[in-house]
Formats: structure tokens, C-alpha cells, sequence
């Protein structure tokens, strides 16, 4: 099969001119520049603060750190586009200076902000919706030619919960992401991501039978990421807080790098570098 069809297994990505390899699973940490975020200790309100939140990451093994400043959470408030870029772009334009390896991801569904971010220096763009919430994305991921994580979700954050329903999950999933990398193929974009979107227009049972089933996504040959930082399917089925949930990452981080995925998304880089080199360890005997 030619090598530039989206069928092909995709082990690198191409990150502004720079070559990252997905041989070896990588770890994306969280940096939420949000007063609300789910996590409270996952908060960053402040330049400094956001500096040694990501030196830290890259120390712990960070390839990748996502820059969110809108949660998507049930009840989040409202932020304006304005304030979204107000929140981010100092904080893009500093981490760009200081720690210039860095590989800055921008967790947003507006393409004005995805643009604005790149220009300032930012890597990549990781979409909640797809494209689904402003239709100006794709063509803006194809005209900026940076990776693009596409997350699986129905609706928007605030009714996403109502619309956990389908005849047949893992299915819905995958003709939901095929006919967005159809339509990303069409536009010339060249790396893509797959998020099947824990927590996001699922239900618990939901989750789980997802993550059951997550190496059925590989058929795309594409990268998935796992997103599964201490969120709500973890702490509910235990009875604990997001505060407790490290454990509970961990072991669904290690099932989900044992069905294929590529980017473990994180709150705690440390424990997931170490999931990483304990997988790799087991999977070289």
C-alpha cells in the first residue's frame, strides 16, 4: 500500500520540521490554564507558574505538553475567544523561549485561536470536537500543516452527557473517525491523531467497553491517544476523588498502551514515563 495513504501504520509525526518518533509511546502532560478545571491541581493562573509546571514535564519525560485555557468539563463557564487567546499566547510565547524543545500542543475547538497559537510558536492542535465546533478547523489544520489530534465526541461539553447513547459503540466511533480522516485526507493533511474520547459522551459502562476495545482503532494505522487522567470513570468506579486517582490512571494508562496507544495524556508525567519504560521492558522479552 503507497505510503502516503491514511491506511498505512504512522510511527512518526511530523512537528514543524521536526521528526517524532511513536515507536516508543509518548507522554503528553496537562498544563490547564483555567480557574475550573476538573483537577484543581492541574490549574496554572500565572506565566512563572506555567514555566516550572512545564520544565518539570520535560524533566519527568514529557514530550509533549497540552495547553488547554477553555475546560471542557460539564458546567464549565463561558470563555470568549478573546479571553481563551489572552490566557494562552503569553504562555506559548514564554514557554517557547525558555524550553524551545518543547513540543506545545493547544487544547481548543476555535480555529482563530488554533491559528493565533501556532503563530506564537505552538506545535500542534488537540480538538475536543473534531471539527465539529467550528466548521473554519480543518481547513485551517491543512493551511498550518501541524499535527491534529481529532477526539471522538456527540454535541458539545455542556450537552455531551445527554447524548451518550448508541446502538452500537465502538462502531459509531470508528465511521465517526473515518469519515473525518476521509475529509482531512481531502484537504492534504499529512499527520493525524485519534482520541476516542473517554468521558466524553459516555457513560461509565461506556468507558470501559471502549477501552476493551480500544485496539480496534489501529485500523486507521494512525496514532491513538489515550486521555484518562484521573477523569470521573476511574474515581466513580473506586468511590474516591480525582485527587486519589493516580493508581487507577496508571493501571488503565498500562491497558491502554498494551492495545496500541501511542500518547498517554497526563496530569502526572512521572508515573506515566515510568508505565512507559516498565511496558517497553516487558514487550522487548
Amino acid at each position: 500500500m503507497a505510503k502516503d495513504t491514511f491506511l498505512n501504520a504512522k510511527r512518526t509525526l511530523n512537528v514543524r520540521g521536526r521528526l517524532v518518533d511513536l515507536a516508543v509511546p509518548r507522554v503528553m502532560g496537562i498544563l490547564n490554564i483555567t480557574p475550573d478545571s476538573f483537577y484543581k491541581d492541574s490549574r496554572i493562573s500565572t506565566v512563572d507558574d506555567a514555566l516550572r509546571r512545564a520544565e518539570a514535564f520535560m524533566n519527568e519525560g514529557a514530550a509533549f505538553i497540552d495547553l488547554g485555557a477553555y475546560s471542557s468539563r460539564p458546567g464549565a463557564a463561558e470563555v470568549s475567544t478573546d479571553e481563551e487567546l489572552k490566557r494562552l499566547i503569553p504562555i506559548v510565547e514564554a514557554i517557547t523561549k525558555k524550553l524551545p524543545e518543547a513540543l506545545l500542543s493547544i487544547d481548543t475547538f476555535r480555529a482563530k485561536v488554533a491559528l493565533e497559537s501556532v503563530n506564537a510558536g505552538a506545535h500542534l492542535i488537540n480538538d475536543i470536537s473534531g471539527g465539529g465546533m467550528d466548521e473554519q478547523m480543518f481547513q485551517t489544520i491543512a493551511d498550518l500543516q501541524v499535527p491534529y489530534v481529532i477526539m471522538h465526541m456527540k454535541g458539545s461539553p455542556e450537552t455531551m452527557q445527554q447524548e451518550a447513547s448508541y446502538q452500537n459503540l465502538v462502531l459509531e466511533v470508528i465511521d465517526y473517525f473515518a469519515a473525518k480522516i476521509a475529509a482531512l485526507k481531502k484537504l492534504g493533511v499529512h499527520d493525524v491523531i485519534i482520541d476516542p474520547g473517554f468521558g466524553f459522551a459516555k457513560t461509565l459502562d461506556h468507558n470501559y467497553e471502549l477501552m476493551s476495545r480500544l485496539q480496534d482503532l489501529q485500523l486507521f494505522g494512525l496514532p491513538i491517544l489515550a486521555g484518562i487522567s484521573r477523569k470521573s470513570m476511574i474515581y466513580k468506579q473506586l468511590g474516591i476523588s480525582a485527587g486519589e486517582a493516580l493508581n487507577g490512571t496508571t493501571v488503565l494508562n498500562t491497558i491502554a498502551l498494551l492495545k496500541g496507544a501511542s500518547i498517554l495524556r497526563v496530569h502526572d508525567v512521572k508515573a506515566a514515563s515510568e508505565c512507559i519504560a516498565l511496558i517497553e521492558k516487558l514487550q522487548q522479552n
